[in-house]
């Protein structure tokens, strides 16, 4: 087949940003891997656009810190292992966690796409094939940070896109609970069961706390007095780093237990479920190693009776990374998308197509080569901010 040719690395961005809140997507920095033939396979990461563009096109200073076109050029990109490893040791030195995977996941989820559409197969067919018939995600619902807005604004936002999801076809939600001193842990208890009352009995519910508590104890009583409430799981409870706190809470809790949002590799992953005690952890594929890791990350779930729900909270091209992931890897009961049927959001609607039909809470397995989406170019050269905009 033929072998990569070249890297290229776009910071976009959308018109509308909102540096005051939590929404990932309207900026993304966008990978293609090209072959000698003219194809090429696109990938994203959630990391800063500038920083990650930077890092990737560094020049080599020593074989550890290299400059990752050359680690690229002139390999064939059906092997993924092999050149997830190369892309590893090349960047150790700056790169071993953070940023340095954030770019690497960019690359190797790129990689699939251009692997797969070589050789005219879905990339979850490079991972080893199909472990289910259907795909089932869920659906985030967030009304944005309050920023001034009272809690009956923000719950009625909730229901609406409570009602635009289960309309969409989802069977399974996200209700994020990002109030901080707006409410008190016991009204927030209320407004959880409020959320499942709105939504009735048979949709899957989970709750996302937004690292709210920095003591175990806290969080342990909302949990018992909501999980009357059928919650799936409890993600961001505590701070992000506290596996100790994790490990107290997961051991007495009636829901389960979420973690490693930030984490990268299955080493990280590793200390989350042995020392954490987790149940869920929640690696984003575009940050924590890419769909190559991400396999070994489910893999390792498995030995330990966890399960993996990645974060995805970006554009169409990490929401099509999740849907080749949970077809492969059946430590992932649903994985997180983010519908431009229920969040307005520019980049997320527009920047690939098409966009997978969701019936009774599932989707068909993805059928055409390599992710399966095609990039809208003409979005790509109007929001790229590392040259003029095209007139």
């Amino acid at each position: 087949m033929s072998k990569i040719a070249g890297l290229e690395v776009i910071p976009l961005a959308s018109p509308v940003q909102t540096a005051d809140d939590l929404d990932g997507t309207t900026e993304t920095v966008l990978v293609r891997v090209l072959d000698e033939d003219g194809r090429f396979g696109i990938g994203e990461t959630d990391a800063p656009a500038a920083v990650v563009k930077g890092f990737l096109e560094m020049p080599t200073a020593h074989l550890w810190s290299r400059n990752m076109s050359e680690v690229l050029i002139g390999s064939d990109p059906i092997e993924l292992a092999a050149i997830w490893q190369r892309m590893y040791e090349g960047v150790f030195w700056p790169g071993r966690r953070g940023l340095g995977v954030h770019a690497l996941s960019a690359v190797d989820v790129a990689l699939h796409d251009l692997a797969g559409k070589q050789h005219g197969v879905p990339a979850y067919k490079l991972m080893g094939g199909a472990r289910r018939e259907r795909l089932r995600p869920y659906c985030t619902i967030y009304p944005g940070l309050p920023r001034g807005r009272t809690i009956a604004t923000l719950m009625g936002e909730i229901c609406g896109q409570f009602e635009a999801a289960l309309e969409a076809g989802y069977r399974a939600v996200k209700m994020e609970v990002l109030f901080f001193d707006l409410v008190t842990d016991m009204e927030l208890v209320e407004l959880i069961r409020q959320g499942r009352r709105v939504l009735g009995d048979g949709i899957q519910m989970a709750l996302d706390f937004g690292y709210r508590w920095t003591n175990w104890h806290d969080a342990r009583r909302v949990l018992d007095r909501v999980a009357d409430s059928d919650i799936f799981f409890a993600e961001a409870t505590l701070q992000h780093d506290d596996l100790d706190g994790h490990a107290r809470l997961a051991e007495g809790s009636p829901i389960r237990i979420c973690g490693a949002e930030a984490a990268a590799t299955r080493w990280e992953i590793r200390e989350w479920l042995e020392r954490g005690k987790v149940g869920v952890v929640q690696p984003n594929i575009t940050r924590g190693g890419g769909l190559t890791e991400i396999r070994r990350i489910a893999e390792l779930c498995e030995l330990h009776g966890a399960e993996v729900v990645p974060h995805g909270w970006k554009t169409g091209i990490t929401a099509a990374a999740g849907q080749h992931f949970q077809a492969a890897c059946p430590a992932a009961p649903l994985f997180e998308v983010v519908s431009p049927h229920v969040y307005d959001s520019l980049l997320r609607r527009e920047l690939v197509s098409p966009e997978p039909d969701v019936v009774d809470g599932t989707m068909a397995l993805p059928e055409a080569p390599g992710l399966g989406i095609e990039l809208n170019e003409e979005l790509v050269e109007r929001l790229r901010t590392d040259r003029p905009a095209a007139r």
